[in-house]
Formats: structure tokens, sequence, C-alpha cells
């Protein structure tokens, strides 16, 4: 599939300024964060307003944040040497502000459906850590007991 890119450019306006007045649109707002320079329009903040793009958008969004996570929740689990609980708890507490932003940001634009699915993952892996921090052994005690 072939990747299109858009390039805004400035044309026949005095002052290079627009203004929009984003309280009356309704949608959803997000700050870009791409940071390529180019000889066009400063881009600070976008509305999409067509249901189905803001749907999908916060599909593609919410899909990539959730993969990050895992692969990121995994790298703990998996590795008993590195992992400490400090670690698993600030992993625990980003996917737990993660769920809200979901609940409180997102509830809104997608369907229910593709929330409870969402929403189950999440506490799939919310569970899985907090398991993983209950049962937790400082690898400093373990080899302390083995020399004893």
């Amino acid at each position: 599939m072939k990747k299109q890119n858009y390039l805004l450019v400035k044309d026949n306006y005095e002052k290079g300024l627009i203004n929009i007045n984003y309280a009356k649109l309704d949608g959803f707002k997000f700050n870009p964060k791409n940071q390529v320079e180019y000889e066009g329009i400063m881009v600070n903040e976008m509305v999409i307003i067509n249901p189905s793009f803001i749907e999908n958008v916060l599909k593609r969004k919410t899909k990539k944040k959730l993969e990050l996570y895992l692969k990121f929740i995994i790298s703990l689990i998996d590795d008993e040497s590195s992992a400490t609980s400090d670690d698993l708890r600030e992993a625990l507490n980003g996917l737990v502000r993660y769920k809200s932003i979901v609940e409180n940001k997102y509830r809104r634009y997608l369907e229910e459906r593709y929330m409870n699915v969402l929403l189950k993952k999440i506490d799939l892996l919310e569970q899985e850590l907090k398991n993983k921090i209950l049962y937790y052994k400082e690898p400093e005690m373990e080899e302390s007991k083995k020399t004893r």
C-alpha cells in the first residue's frame, strides 16, 4: 500500500496566520507529534470531526499503545534478574493511567463492543502485573538463602 504524504502551503495569506475557534468544533482534538521542519504551515492542534475517521484513528492509536505496553510488560516479566519491584509498580501505574485515559477520553468516540474488548485486554495486563508484584522475590534474597 502506497503511503500518501500531504503538504500544506501558505498561499495568498498576508499575515500567514490562520485562527480557528476550536471551542465551536466538536470532535477529537490532539496535537501532532511530528517535528519535521518544512516550508509549510505549522500545525499546532488538529480536530477530527468525521466519526468514522475518529474511530479509525483511535483504534490504531490504542492498538499501538497496547502493543508497546505488552512488549514492555513481557520484557519485565521474562527478565527476572533485571526487573525490580519499582519497575513493576511503575509499569502498573502507567497502565492504570492509560486505562483511565481510555475510559474517560476515548469512550465517547469508540463503540461499546470495542471498548469492552480493549478494557478486558488492559485488565488482563494489569492483573498479570499485580500477580508479578505480589509474588516478586528480590534476587539478593534468593542468593543469600542459597549460601546459607
